[in-house]
């Protein structure tokens, strides 16, 4: 078979997994990437000892039996690997003290909402019920849908057959409607919270109903290790696979002739020829910068100008010289109402989620303990205040003062405990990761894109392929594994070859044709 080359451009998730599929369908696969590490958006960072983890909560096809975890096995990401599974979703605290405890399990889950509003009973069984549900829903992952024949089509609508009456119950159901069936107040407030709705007022119930569906499952545990240790297992899979990364790299241009990708020209001059390019990361950049606007249409033009992303965020890491022994792991952290606002930007903020990293002893040295806060904030207030250095660093500081201060209250003693502080802003994630208006996670979900579709070419334009968020609506780390996976199907299409793929358990390597899980 005639060995064909891939450049792809990003060393993400969504860049690492095309890339380890390529090798394992016969392409020689090269990766560029323009910073010095590798994960993307799927990072990790050190500071005083500590480690800051800036995108795990939880990990979804974490345990066997998840429809994202053979993929991880192929890509060899959880082999070896720790996960722990946390006890909470959530834990949301009003004025009074009292707390809506989300547990993973739901059992638990359902006993302590009713004890919180017993006048609720049949609001919070039909709630329980649609976890329920969601633990059997048969999420379309082992192919793209492009590829999709008429009997695959024909399959797939039997298996969600049985889920069309509760889609159309609750498929435009958004939290805060669900919220506002709640007869008890504090319940109806504390529901609200259970997904951080700064800015996103649409997230749906159903997305929801998902991740707690998977958490009772024991498939959406964390990886111990953080974002970074899990990237660069991918990482060495690929490079045991075969392929090479650039680092360092920009690309400054896609080569086009004749309406084809024939390559890429680097930020240094040097231009490199490929079969096929893959592109991995800002789609905004790619689409309207490199290609100058000319592959597209009214479709992918309104995705731009009408569709919100994902709020970027104001990220706090603490490091702590203390143990926080005795409090459960919970996967998003602890909400709570806050005695005095926070002011971030131009937005007071009335209430705080901290993350308390005591899962992990890998973040931090002995006894002591990562923690991580982190707001929705405003890309051109804090775009504009970096043009100011001096007092850029001056309201990062004053915001680290101010969530120490709170969490002071919290946890009295904190502050002095309190040895290491990190600020991250939009402005510092649009700088490692390119992403449009510091975004970390694209597109945002919401009732309408929930099952949104977008197609991974440009129209006119060949041999060019896209991955990652900003054609996976929602985002996260499976669907960027997912996306890449897809793409090279796509090719191995075109290119008229079966689809391969391989696996990890544990030292023996395992071979299987065409898909791993069929349709």
């Amino acid at each position: 078979m005639e060995e064909k080359s891939t450049i792809i451009i990003g060393a993400g998730i969504a860049g690492l997994s095309a890339g380890c599929y390529g090798q394992m369908n016969d392409y020689h696969t090269l990766i560029f990437e323009m910073h010095n590490e590798l994960g993307g958006c799927c990072t990790s960072w050190k500071r005083a000892g500590y480690t800051i983890d800036g995108c795990f909560h939880y990990l979804t096809g974490s345990g066997p039996g998840q429809v994202f975890y053979p993929i991880w096995e192929e890509l060899g990401a959880l082999q070896g690997r720790t996960i722990v599974d946390p006890e909470e979703y959530a834990r949301i605290e009003g004025k009074d003290g009292k707390a809506f405890i989300v547990y993973a399990d739901i059992d638990r889950l359902e006993q302590h909402m009713k004890d919180l509003a017993p006048e609720d009973n049949e609001v919070i069984e039909a709630f329980i019920n649609g976890i329920r549900i969601m633990m059997n829903f048969p999420m379309p992952v082992e192919k793209p849908q492009e590829l999709y024949s008429p009997i695959d089509g024909l399959k797939m609508g039997l298996r969600m057959l049985p889920f069309l009456g509760f889609y159309r119950k609750f498929g435009n159901v958004t939290i805060q409607d669900y919220a506002h069936r709640f007869k008890n107040p504090f319940l109806r407030q504390a529901f609200l919270h259970i997904v951080n709705l700064q800015n996103r007022p649409d997230f749906p119930l159903l997305g929801q109903l998902q991740v707690l569906a998977w958490m009772h499952q024991k498939s959406a545990g964390y990886p111990v290790g953080g974002s970074l240790a899990f990237a660069h297992a991918l990482g060495r899979r690929y490079l045991d696979l075969g392929g090479k990364i650039h680092y360092e790299a920009r690309v400054a241009k896609i080569l086009v002739e004749n309406d084809r990708a024939v390559g890429v020209r680097l930020a240094d001059g040097c231009e490199l020829r490929s079969d096929t390019v893959i592109y991995t990361g800002d789609g905004h950049h790619v689409i309207f910068d490199m290609l100058g606007g000319k592959y597209i249409n009214g479709r992918i033009q309104g995705y731009y100008e009408r569709l919100p992303i994902t709020p970027p965020i104001i990220h706090i890491g603490l490091g702590v010289a203390r143990s926080f022994e005795g409090i459960p792991y919970s996967a998003t952290g602890t909400d709570f109402p806050l005695e005095e606002p926070i002011t971030v930007g131009d937005h007071k903020h009335e209430r705080l989620c901290v993350r308390i990293y005591n899962f992990d002893p890998t973040l931090a040295p002995a006894g002591k303990t990562m923690l991580k806060v982190y707001f929705a904030t405003d890309y051109a207030y804090w775009k504009k205040v970096k043009q100011d250095p001096e007092r850029y660093e001056m309201e990062k500081e004053q915001i680290a003062d101010q969530v120490v201060a709170a969490l002071d209250r919290r946890y009295p003693g904190l502050a002095a405990q309190v040895e290491m502080r990190d600020v991250a802003t939009p402005v510092t994630f649009e700088h490692y990761t390119g992403n449009w208006q510091g975004s970390f996670m694209g597109w945002q979900t919401s009732t309408k894109t929930l099952i949104m579709r977008m197609s991974k070419t440009l129209p006119g334009l060949k041999n060019f392929y896209l991955a990652g968020k900003w054609v996976e609506p929602g985002g996260g780390v499976p669907t960027a594994a997912m996306s890449g996976r897809n793409v090279t199907q796509i090719i191995c299409q075109q290119d008229n070859r079966p689809f391969i793929t391989t696996f990890l358990a544990s030292s023996q390597q395992l071979t299987s044709t065409n898909n791993t899980f069929g349709v």
